[in-house]
């Protein structure tokens, strides 16, 4: 294979509550641009589902829309699928990522991490929001993680994972407003230590609702928005583009290009059409 397509979307927050039906629809005109382009492959960079903790059937519903699709899916755990990271600063999570609904979300999507090859390329998918939490998947992800990095026979790497791993640099301080956001520390220290040792061309991610593209050192980091809405600035600041869509890969041997795209149909849904403010 000398070119391998992919399409990666991100945030889709499926749910078969009347309340998220603008998502739905999102998705479906997301759909049918798949359908008429056909990818060899569609990533879920994750936030499949609306409520995956409270609600088995978000996680289904979410899986027989992407099941319907003509060409095959690979997924990866958001918050909204399994929890939460732990952080250093801010508040505990609501409820923290753990092995049981990283189970439940395996065994409707069959994996939480993953690995493939194509045009000359290592494809690696992580679970990031089990990092920083001290549950057994946690060390067993990180041990698998370098077993895949180190097999790569020179490979270029490109990276899928749902949270970004930091805005601006790797050293970017926690605060009690961003660290959600990304990859905790210390754990992000870490990893990028280990992507550090190998070459690492891309890492994309989605989580933030907000489109971003951009180089650091040797390594592109693209940010894919939701396919579903985007969220207010009272709760989270302009730092890249609040739009819905998605983002096309084409990944040739030892190259690859990045297309930004919406849908055509495809809507800016804003969070407060979904949860109306009081007052």
């Amino acid at each position: 294979m000398t070119e391998f397509r992919l399409t990666q979307i991100s945030d889709t927050h499926l749910s078969r509550s009347p309340r998220f039906a603008k998502l739905t629809e999102n998705f479906h005109r997301v759909s049918e641009y798949i359908d008429a382009n056909r990818p060899d492959l569609v990533i879920n960079s994750g936030d499949v589902s609306w409520d995956g903790p409270s609600s088995r059937d978000d996680l289904e519903y979410a899986k027989g829309l992407h099941a319907a699709l003509p060409v095959n899916c690979r997924y990866l755990p958001g918050n909204h699928d399994i929890g939460d990271n732990p952080t250093a600063v801010g508040k505990p999570p609501s409820h923290p990522a753990n092995e049981k609904d990283r189970a439940a979300f395996i065994d409707v999507f069959t994996e939480d991490r993953w690995q493939f090859e194509a045009a000359s390329w290592r494809f690696i998918g992580l679970n990031s929001l089990i990092m920083n939490t001290g549950i057994p998947s946690e060390t067993e992800q990180m041990d698998w993680l370098t077993s895949r990095l180190s097999g790569g026979n020179g490979k270029p790497i490109a990276l899928f994972l749902h949270k970004p791993l930091f805005l601006q640099t790797p050293e970017d301080p926690e605060t009690e407003g961003t660290a959600i956001r990304y990859v905790p520390q210390p754990v992000r220290a870490k990893l990028v230590e280990m992507l550090g040792s190998h070459d690492v061309r891309l890492v994309a991610s989605g989580h933030v609702h907000q489109r971003r593209d951009f180089t650091y050192g040797r390594t592109r980091h693209v940010w894919a928005p939701s396919t579903g809405f985007i969220m207010p600035e009272r709760i989270q600041p302009v730092i890249g583009i609040k739009e819905t869509g998605l983002v096309e890969y084409r990944f040739r041997p030892d190259s690859f290009e990045v297309f930004h795209v919406r849908a055509p149909g495809q809507v800016i849904v804003h969070m407060d059409e979904l949860f109306p403010p009081k007052g």
